[in-house]
């Protein structure tokens, strides 16, 4: 950013809009500094247009996955050099499968702002880990954002008709006009208006409906059946490819040192989850085929044509191999038909993988006659009808990957609360889903050919061979720079629920966001007295610790009696018929704590410091029963607050009063200390390199006071 203000810096006597660069903090406390920024700030109203440069990763591209109208797409693909863009990647976060958000969140729900929202997401694995580093950034990823941004921001801020559409559009005199966008090998980026595309999509399924409707009326019964058979095929290809490499999704915990053996080396997954995807793919669909051939066979020898057997058996094979290709067209149909239906943008991948094959097939391969019999399928009709779909779509696929596995690295949000092999098994369904998308027309020309038994040897050898290298250990799971996210907090817990002690208890916690035990980091930490197991359990408001260790060596000292934050019942009356309570929070040393507000039986709260109310009363979300509220503030920040509670007039319901036994806390607290205790210290050095702590906005420091008030109902 600052070298773009630079560059601007030489230029803006020729703008027509002011460009404002904002540095803020807060993103991972919950968006404050954008919130703040766009409610409190005297600018915020002369703002007509955000940008938001994001990462979720730390090299590649940085390419653009959040845009909200055709013009500003349009506006960025004409003068980018480098265009990575990509709207399968919001329809992806968009429909929440990735749980987190951005700052342009913010800019657009707020502040009603169009935009664009930019990220990096290679190797995502070490996204908010200490190798979230300068030395893992590639210069060229900078020189990327660089040279596309700076063209747009001088194109945008000197074009008076840019100004004009972000003016009409803050204003809400013209509507959103979404649009699709991607780009091509990184040079050319495509763009037009959703509603084209809808128009668009609805011709091509009219003509394909049309198409499949005339042929099969012509083709009378036996199409029809052949034509059931070569679905029946697709159906057995998807469930053969999924079943098998979930099947050794499950079985992985048990074989590897690790559950999730393939993060720092995931081409892995090629030989894991790819080749078994693959050989279950070609199974289910030479199943189809042979359940066709038999049909088409007892087809031709009723039809008394005078064919003899050997020339039906070779007539059957090659109408069989037609109708496995073909039914690769009814796959993307319907894809293409469930997208446009439910306005997926990137709904266009079906398109061009449904259009493109089909056209090569009818343009080389069609019969036109039906006395001419059938020919072996062109090795030429693959080729041409495949280089569209895979130069359109093959780097997205390898990105997803890349994002799908970096991810698992932090997928279990509450330490323990996922089995092993759920990472896995996500992992290895979305490998089957792009095996059986992209394969489906080259697998068709595998059945007759003589291949079929090189095909099992070779996937087999690749999946022995990936499963020798993940299960000893040669090709090791997690490295110094890819590694595992182990955190280590010193927690001092005064809620009274650990065997009824009046003292606080402290212990040494440590627990990771990666699936599996933590057995093998235990091996470097001898001495340090860790016990751990599922017993081992710790709240810590914002999530919970349902695995992980614990040891009590010497953690009674690194930290005092006057840092334990303090929960103070000061009133608790009825007023008005409604009972409320006034509870002072005084959270010591800590400007950063986290507060769980259990809503069974409350209604409504507020908080205030001194007489300035910090959350005011209205509706409040809640999750699993609870409503959390995070504070981050500087040094100067207050410690003391009040929090008044208004409870429910009604009488608790049966599923409260259960709620309120089960969980007999009405709030609970933690604050956060950024201070190293000397256990922590030491038990951070003695763990193995290969381990890294994760932070994000819900995660604790290094020390962590926990305190409650209980439930009276």
């Amino acid at each position: 950013m600052l070298e773009l203000a630079r560059g601007v810096a030489q230029w803006a006597h020729g703008f027509k809009s002011g460009i404002l660069f904002l540095f803020n903090t807060g993103e991972e406390e919950g968006l404050d500094g954008a919130h703040s920024f766009i409610t409190q700030h005297h600018w915020r109203n002369s703002v007509i247009f955000a940008v938001d440069l994001e990462a979720m990763g730390i090299s590649g591209k940085s390419t653009l996955f959040q845009g909200t109208d055709h013009w500003a797409l349009e506006s960025f693909a004409a003068v980018a050099k480098y265009p990575s863009a990509q709207i399968a990647s919001q329809d992806v976060f968009s429909s929440g499968a990735i749980k987190s958000a951005t700052d342009f969140q913010i800019y657009e729900e707020v502040g009603r702002l169009p935009g664009l929202d930019f990220a990096y997401t290679d190797t995502t694995s070490v996204y908010h880990t200490k190798n979230d580093k300068m030395a893992l950034l590639k210069p060229g990823s900078l020189q990327h954002i660089g040279d596309n941004m700076l063209a747009f921001l001088l194109h945008s801020a000197a074009s008076p008709k840019f100004l004009k559409d972000a003016q009409q559009r803050k204003q809400g005199k013209t509507e959103q006009d979404r649009a699709v966008y991607f780009d091509i090998l990184g040079k050319y980026m495509v763009v037009y208006p959703l509603r084209l595309a809808t128009m668009f999509h609805n011709s091509i399924i009219l003509q394909s409906l049309l198409i499949w409707g005339t042929s099969l009326l012509m083709g009378g019964h036996p199409a029809l059946v052949s034509f059931a058979i070569s679905c029946l095929s697709i159906i057995l290809m998807w469930i053969f490819s999924i079943c098998l490499p979930v099947v050794v999704a499950f079985a992985l915990p048990y074989m590897c040192p690790f559950p999730i053996p393939y993060v720092a080396n995931p081409w892995l997954t090629i030989g894991l989850f790819g080749s078994p995807a693959l050989l279950g793919a070609f199974i289910g669909q030479h199943i189809g085929f042979i359940l066709l051939k038999r049909h088409l066979r007892r087809v031709h020898s009723k039809a008394k044509t005078g064919i003899t057997p050997s020339m039906i058996e070779n007539v059957t094979d090659l109408e069989a191999e037609r109708w496995i290709f073909k039914s690769g067209f009814v796959q993307w149909l319907i894809a293409l038909i469930l997208g446009t239906y439910f306005k997926v943008g990137s709904s266009y991948i079906a398109l061009i993988w449904l259009v493109s094959p089909a056209f090569a097939y009818g343009f080389l391969e069609a019969t036109l006659s039906p006395v001419r019999l059938p020919k072996q399928l062109k090795v030429v009709t693959l080729v041409v009808g495949l280089v569209a779909p895979v130069v359109s779509s093959a780097g997205l696929a390898v990105r997803m990957a890349d994002v799908i596995v970096g991810s698992i690295v932090r997928i279990d949000r509450n330490p323990g609360g996922l089995p092993d092999w759920l990472g896995n098994v996500i992992v290895s369904v979305a490998i089957a889903v792009v095996v059986c998308s992209t394969f489906v027309y080259l697998l068709s020309y595998i059945h007759i050919s003589g291949d079929k038994r090189i095909l099992g040897l070779l996937l087999s050898l690749s999946f022995g061979l990936s499963i020798a290298l993940a299960s000893s250990g040669i090709v090791p799971a997690f490295t110094e720079d890819v590694a595992r996210s182990v955190n280590v907090v010193h927690v001092v817990d005064t809620t009274g629920v650990h065997g009824g002690h009046i003292e606080p208890v402290s212990y040494i916690s440590l627990f990771s966001n990666t699936p599996g035990k933590l057995t093998n980091e235990l091996v470097d930490l001898g001495g340090e007295e860790f016990s751990c197991g599922r017993n081992m359990t710790t709240d810590l408001v914002t999530f919970t610790v349902k695995y992980g260790c614990w040891s009590y060596k010497e953690s009674s000292t690194g930290w005092s009696r006057s840092e334990v934050p303090v929960l103070l019942v000061e009133s608790d009356s009825v007023i008005g018929g409604a009972r409320q309570t006034v509870v002072s929070v005084d959270t010591k040393s800590s400007t950063r704590w986290t507060l769980g507000i259990n809503k069974d039986g409350i209604d409504d709260f507020t908080v205030q410091v001194d007489s300035e109310k910090i959350v005011l009363p209205g509706d409040k979300s809640e999750i699993d029963g609870w409503h959390t509220i995070q504070f981050a503030g500087g040094k100067n920040s207050p410690t003391k607050f009040q929090l008044t509670l208004y409870w429910s007039s009604s009488k608790p319901s049966e599923r409260e009063a259960k709620q309120a036994a089960d969980a007999p806390l009405l709030v609970k607290l933690r604050t956060d200390v950024n201070r190293v205790t000397p256990q922590v210290a030491r038990v951070v050095e003695k763990l193995p390199r290969w381990c890294t702590p994760f932070g994000k906005s819900t995660s604790p420091y290094t020390l962590a006071f926990l305190t409650a008030l209980r439930v009276d109902i």
